[in-house]
This record gives structure tokens, C-alpha cells and sequence, in this order.
């Protein structure tokens, strides 16, 4: 019922953020998700306090700026400050907090948009340390979770930590892929079952309690789970080393069902309990290893650290991996333990798991940014610096460079998504048709053409790729003048002066088709939204638009789509409703 109430009033957008409505609204919505997460979490369901928390700071900071705060930059510091203040008071963390809002909140902003560091840091600071002062007197001074006894024996074994960090990044990709396909099977259910997207909860909760059965450290205990797991509490006996790894994946699964679902709550706390699980049923695997080893291969030498140290450092490991956060994981868990021995493995283990759980994202990046003639990486490589209407969307990411990296974040933890702009452009992307915002001058050309005909009708279109038709006009691929480039050097290399000839678009094509390359469309009647995910997924810069799609084939070409594209087109039709209803207002006698 509240998640119902809470998407009436997200997609009612008659009113600019500017306008106390719709501050009203939003402060409502932020009081309806933060009752839905204290029902989610008071029943036990698989989730964490710590990221609405933090949504609780960020909505006080937007609320006090809309009424105070006149520049953007302002604003972002305000939202950086009530950040801080939340994750600080949730993990009575106050360095950690600052770490958690210059990754979270000022490094994913526009540098047009990113306030003076100085100004922004000193009221951070304030607002952590006051946070986790007054969670202190309220709460308590106990840390959130207790730090169980370990200890570190020789720097020979930092080999073993790297190797638990790679372990934990494998570990935060799963979480994340199943967590992905978990909410791509709920939208199918609900769009090809017709179940009722209120009954979700309903269906997740049930799933989790059905499970907790068998397993019940799953369920959200505060932290006193996460005791359990790392042996903190002497009275408690410890779990064996392949109960833990049945919890990972058990309580991976359940925290996928319970996002998916539609229940709200973080992603912190389960990634820490699955940090802790993977860690001690490690630190326990290599003990036994170690103990029960041949003598002739002398590991006497390496003095292994209780499994506590490995649980601790798997905590910190799969927290950076799961929410992209390493440096925050790293001064939250030395903040905890204050002990400086762990400082080494620790960045090694934070490191190499972030690294790894980023490698998609970096791909996805990628994509199909090669090399091409002229100062631009395939005319992509330029960040386009427009954004949305000011009182529309928020000011505080460029929409057509940061889309794709703060949508992976928000996907995963909506309650770390402080910054508007990524709803507010999901909302009017949905209303969008791909006919409204592509291209419709393009460059076609025949598995016949030579490169040199295709490169000149991409410079006289002023297009950075060609669509690849038939002699029937139906799609068969599309070329960048990247992978022109990338072709000619790669056959200059092979080719000896006095055998150059001039190649054909068909040798490019049966090139990319030996690489796996795959052909993604679009159909002109397609929400803005659905064509984006395509490009996001697939890590695509391109998207060739077809009337509609031939069985065996791809359909007759009718535009192109690019990001450049949608961004624009998402900034005119937000602009043009900001001034259809201003000039309402206006004729109303209203300011």
C-alpha cells in the first residue's frame, strides 16, 4: 500500500521541483519509503537500515536547500552534508560518513555542478561528527556491530588476503547479477502474468519467511547476525565452513527476492553479512588446509591469522564490491577496529574486489569507443555537458555521461540514489518515444561499397557510423568509423605495401560477425527508456531504429539512436514542459 501511494505521487509530475507542492510531495514520498523500510525491516525481511538512513539525511538536505539554497552548488554541498549525517549515525561511523559522500554524492557530479571542495568538506565534516554525536547520546556509543578478537601473523600471508578480495569480487558480481535477473523476472511476471504489482511484497515476504526456515541467520537481526557469523559472542558456537557458504548463497538470493519484490531497505547490511560469511568460511578452509598439509611442502613458514581477520576484511571486501564504495569500506572498517594491522590487507583485498565487481561497468563504458580519424574517440569520447532544465530535474549529474554509471548504483541500492535527476529523467524516458528523439539523416550503405565511399557519405550526412542495408533495404549491420580504423590498421600490419587494395564494408562485416558482435534495434514505437536499457545492457553507443521487426531479420532502417540524442531530446521536452506550465501559472496571476 505505502509503495502504491509513494508511485501516485512519483508519477504525478504536473510541478516543477520548484514549486512547494511538489517540495511537499517529495518530502511525503521520503516519509512514506522510510515507514515502508522500518515495516520492511521490523519483520525481519533481508534488506539494511543504513541506506534509508541515508535517504533520510540527503531529503532533509533537499528540503532545507529548496528553501534556502539558491545555486547548485550550494544544494550538492547540503545533499553531500545530509549524507554524511545519515550513513554516519547508522554505523556511529562519523570518517567513514565524510569517505561515503565524496564517493556517493560529490564524485558522480558534474564538474560544472561540483561545489568548492573546501566549503563542501568543512560542512560535511560538521554535519558527520554532529550526526554520529547525537546517534551517540540517543543510541548509544557501541559500534554497530561487535569487533571480535583476531590477529594478524606474518606479512606472508597478505598473498591469501589478495586472494580472499578476488574471492569477494566474484562474490559482489553475483550479488549484483542476481539481483538484476531478479528484478527482470518480477517486471515479466508482472507484465506477462497480469499479478498485481502491490502483491509483490506480499510474495517476497512469504518467499523469505519460507526460507528462513532452514536457514534462519538470514533474516535482518540488526547486526547481531553478523555476530554470530564473525563468533563475537563467546557464548555462541561458531558456524561450520560449509553452513557459511550455503548462507552466502542463500542470503543472496533472499536479498535479490526482497529488492525485486518491491520491499525497501539497503544493500549495506546484507553485504556485509555476506562479506563476513565468505570470509570466515575462508579463513576456516585455509586453516584446514594448512593444518592438514604434507609436511614436504613446509608451510610452517606462514603463520595463518585467525578467521575473525579474514571475516573482517571480507566485511570491507564485498561492501566495495556490492556498492562501488571501496574507499568509505576501507575507513569503516578501520574506524571500528582502530587497529592499523589491518590497514595493508584490507586495501589490498578492498581493492581487488572493487576491481573486479566494476570490470561490467568499465566494459559497459567502453563499449563501442574506438579510436577514429579526427580528435574524438568515434565522436563519443567528448562528454556532452547538457543538462535538464534546472527547475525540472536536479542540477547535480550531466544525464547524458552519468546515466549509465548512477543507474547501475541506483538499480542496485535505490536508497543510495540521492540525486533526482535519475528519476525524474526514468519518468519522462518512459512517456518518450525512440521516433521522437533519433535520427532521421543517416548514412545506409550495401555490402558492396568500399570503405573509402562509406567514410565520405558519413562526412557528407556529418554521422560518426552507417546502417548496413540489403539490396532489399532490410538492416543486415552497422559500421563506426571506429571499426573502419581499427580494420585498416589491423590489415596494414598484416598486408605488404605492393598488395593494398581497397576494402569492402563486407569484409567488416564478416570481421565483426567472427567477433560475436550482435545486432541490437530498436522499433520507432519504443519508450526512450526500454531503447536506453538495450544500450546500457549491451554497452552500446548506437542503436539502428527499424519500422518494425521482420521475422528472420531485422526490418527496414527508418533512423539512428545515440545518447547524444536522447539527452537532447529529454532536455527540449522537459524544458517545454517547465514553460507550458509556467505560462499556465502565469495566466493564472500566479509567480
Amino acid at each position: 500500500m505505502l509503495n502504491t501511494l509513494r508511485a501516485s505521487l512519483e508519477s504525478d509530475s504536473s510541478f516543477p521541483l520548484g514549486v512547494p507542492v511538489s517540495n511537499a510531495k517529495a518530502a511525503f514520498r521520503s516519509l512514506l519509503k522510510t515507514i515502508a523500510a522500518s515495516v520492511t525491516l521490523g519483520t525481519g525481511n533481508s534488506l539494511g537500515p543504513e541506506g534509508p538512513s541515508v535517504e533520510i539525511g540527503a531529503s532533509i538536505a533537499k528540503g532545507i536547500s529548496s528553501f534556502f539554497a539558491r545555486g547548485v552548488e550550494t544544494r550538492l554541498s547540503l545533499i553531500a552534508a545530509g549524507s554524511a549525517a545519515g550513513f554516519s549515525s547508522g554505523f556511529n561511523a562519523a570518517v567513514a560518513g565524510c569517505f561515503f559522500a565524496v564517493e556517493s554524492v560529490l564524485r558522480p557530479s558534474s564538474a560544472e555542478s561540483s561545489p568548492s571542495l573546501t566549503n563542501t568538506t568543512s560542512i560535511v565534516i560538521l554535519s558527520a561528527v554532529i550526526a554520529a554525536v547525537v546517534s551517540q547520546v540517543g543510541l548509544g556509543s557501541e559500534p554497530a556491530f561487535k569487533v571480535p578478537e583476531y590477529d594478524f601473523r606474518s606479512p606472508t600471508e597478505l598473498p591469501l588476503y589478495l586472494l580472499l578480495g578476488i574471492l569477494c569480487g566474484l562474490v559482489s558480481l553475483t550479488f549484483s547479477r542476481c539481483t538484476s535477473y531478479a528484478l527482470t523476472a518480477v517486471d515479466t511476471a508482472q507484465k506477462d502474468l497480469g499479478i498485481p504489482k502491490p502483491l509483490f511484497p506480499v510474495l517476497g515476504g512469504l518467499s523469505v519467511g519460507l526460507i528462513a526456515l532452514a536457514y534462519p541467520e538470514i533474516l535482518y537481526w540488526g547486526f547481531v547476525n553478523v555476530d554470530l557469523l564473525l563468533e563475537s559472542r563467546p557464548s555462541v558456537d561458531g558456524l561450520s565452513a560449509d553452513l557459511l557458504l550455503q548462507l552466502v548463497g542463500v542470503k543472496i538470493l533472499v536479498t535479490s527476492l526482497c529488492r525485486a519484490s518491491g520491499l525497501v531497505g539497503g544493500y549495506y547490511a546484507p553485504s556485509l553479512f555476506i562479506g563476513a560469511a565468505t570470509g570466515m568460511a575462508y579463513g576456516k578452509f585455509i586453516s584446514y588446509a594448512i593444518s592438514v598439509s604434507d609436511p614436504t611442502f613446509h608451510f610452517s613458514f606462514l603463520e595463518v591469522a585467525s578467521p575473525q581477520a579474514y571475516g573482517l576484511v571480507g566485511m570491507a571486501a564485498t561492501l566495495a564490491g556490492v556498492c562501488q564504495v571501496p574507499l568509505t569500506a576501507v575507513l569503516l572498517l578501520f574506524e571500528l577496529t582502530q587497529d592499523y594491522r589491518i590497514v595493508l590487507p584490507l586495501l589490498g583485498a578492498v581493492g581487488l574486489s572493487s576491481l573486479i565487481a566494476s570490470g561490467q561497468t568499465r566494459d559497459k563504458d567502453v563499449g563501442d569507443k574506438t579510436v577514429s580519424f579526427g580528435s574524438k574517440n568515434d565522436g563519443t569520447d567528448e562528454p556532452q555537458k547538457s543538462f535538464l532544465f534546472p527547475s525540472v530535474l536536479s542540477h547535480s549529474s550531466a544525464l547524458a555521461e552519468e546515466t549509465s554509471d548512477l543507474s547501475d548504483l541506483c538499480e542496485l541500492e535505490s536508497s543510495l540514489c540521492v540525486d533526482d535527476s535519475f528519476k525524474e529523467l526514468k519518468i519522462l524516458e518512459e512517456r518518450v518515444l525512440v521516433s521522437q528523439a533519433m535520427r532521421t539523416r543517416y548514412a545506409t550503405v550495401l555490402m558492396s561499397t568500399l570503405l573509402t565511399e562509406a567514410v565520405a557519405l558519413m562526412l557528407a550526412e556529418k554521422q560518426y557510423c552507417a546502417l548496413i542495408v540489403d539490396n532489399n533495404n532490410l538492416l543486415v549491420d552497422f559500421v563506426t568509423l571506429g571499426d573502419i580504423q581499427e580494420f585498416c590498421e589491423f590489415n596494414r600490419a598484416r598486408t605488404s605495401p605492393a598488395k593494398v587494395k581497397t576494402p569492402l564494408i563486407s569484409e567488416i562485416y564478416h570481421v565483426n560477425n567472427e567477433n560475436g558482435r550482435k545486432l541490437w534495434t530498436a522499433t520507432s514505437d519504443m519508450d526512450l527508456l526500454s531503447a536506453r536499457r538495450i544500450m546500457d545492457k549491451h554497452g552500446l553507443e548506437h542503436l539502428p531504429v527499424v519500422i518494425e521487426h521482420v521475422k528472420g531479420q531485422c526490418g527496414h532502417p527508418v533512423g539512428l539512436l545515440d545518447r547524444e540524442c536522447i539527452n537532447l531530446t529529454c532536455r527540449a521536452i522537459a524544458t517545454q514542459d517547465f514553460l507550458t506550465l509556467f505560462t499556465k501559472l502565469q495566466r493564472k496571476g500566479l509567480k
